[in-house]
């Protein structure tokens, strides 16, 4: 007799059980209780501030582009953008240095960074503003007694100006070099000696190889530094610049609208967040490229092929 070899049975040839169970998705009833109650507590306060007569939103209306408030917030954004590229441009320098097999450069890196991250950047801007009572006038020279070049005198070439920059932009480099070094640290090690057999020299190596790399561990929280930034040059206000909060503390000293003009001037500062935080997406985007484990895309319909292959299971 002749053996017949029956063939393995596929999943075609298997037909669907009548008694499968359909997927009902998950519920989540205390979520939804959650949502609701959220969203009833944010509508209750938007209603209230809306409502509310002593905001005096006409007050907000006719202020928000007031001359002296529109100046004030352009003198915001100049702070932000010179202080801000001071700072990484020193910050990126102070990271090199901190990461120097010389010991001399690598003590100078951590004592800056020590001092100008261990005292309030208040005190440095007041310190800076008053630099003029330690010296009167400002020179370059030889120690010792050597030769020098006299400048000028401090309080003509340390204007309060020059002072909010100095005092925002040192500070600033402190916290950058430290952003900048851990993002050089998570550069991977073998990055540095293809550079190397490839004959690029220190130089050549960081900027073409190490630093672009970083960008991408490097530019989250730099967008973090550069808003924190524009918002902290509020404190240059003690110095009486007329930045952005300085110049609606000038109106609302003349027509005791206080709230108001805290309220024009709170949301400047939230539409200039706002733009950079959108700019700060873009960036994190373009140099997150081919890091992501799959793009978004891909994930997309991949989870779409998941559905239709349990929804046909289903049925």
């Amino acid at each position: 007799m002749q053996q017949q070899h029956a063939l393995p049975a596929t999943r075609q040839d298997t037909p669907a059980s009548p008694d499968s169970i359909p997927v009902v998705p998950l519920r989540h009833p205390l979520r939804l209780a959650t949502a609701v109650v959220l969203i009833l507590v944010a509508l209750s306060a938007v209603w209230d501030v809306a409502v509310n007569q002593r905001y005096h939103w006409d007050v907000v209306v006719s202020y928000l582009f007031a001359p002296q408030v529109i100046a004030g917030a352009g003198l915001t954004i100049l702070l932000t953008v010179v202080s801000m590229s001071v700072g990484v441009a020193l910050g990126t320098v102070l990271a090199v240095m901190r990461l120097s097999a010389n010991p001399i450069v690598n003590t100078i890196s951590r004592g800056y960074i020590w001092f100008f991250r261990g005292t309030p950047l208040l005190v440095q801007l007041i310190f800076w503003y008053n630099i003029a009572a330690l010296y009167p006038v400002i020179a370059f020279g030889l120690p010792l007694g050597g030769p020098s070049l006299v400048l000028g005198s401090a309080n003509a070439l340390i204007t309060p100006l020059g002072a909010a920059l100095l005092g925002l932009s040192l500070n600033e480099a402190a916290y950058m070099a430290e952003i900048i070094r851990g993002g050089i640290g998570s550069v991977d090690k073998g990055q540095y000696d293809a550079a190397r057999a490839l004959g690029m020299n220190g130089s050549q190596l960081m900027r073409r190889v190490i630093l672009p790399q970083a960008m991408r561990v490097v530019l989250p929280p730099t967008g973090n530094q550069v808003i924190s930034m524009l918002k902290g040059t509020a404190l240059v206000s003690v110095l009486a610049i007329s930045d952005l909060l300085y110049s609606a503390q000038i109106i609302y000293s003349n027509n005791y609208q206080t709230i108001p003009l805290l309220i024009v001037a709170s949301l400047w500062y939230l539409l200039m967040t706002t733009v950079l935080s959108f700019f700060q997406t873009k960036l994190e985007r373009r140099y997150g490229r081919g890091f992501d484990a799959a793009p978004r895309r891909a994930r997309r319909s991949k989870t779409r092929s998941k559905t239709s292959s349990t929804t046909r299971t289903a049925s």
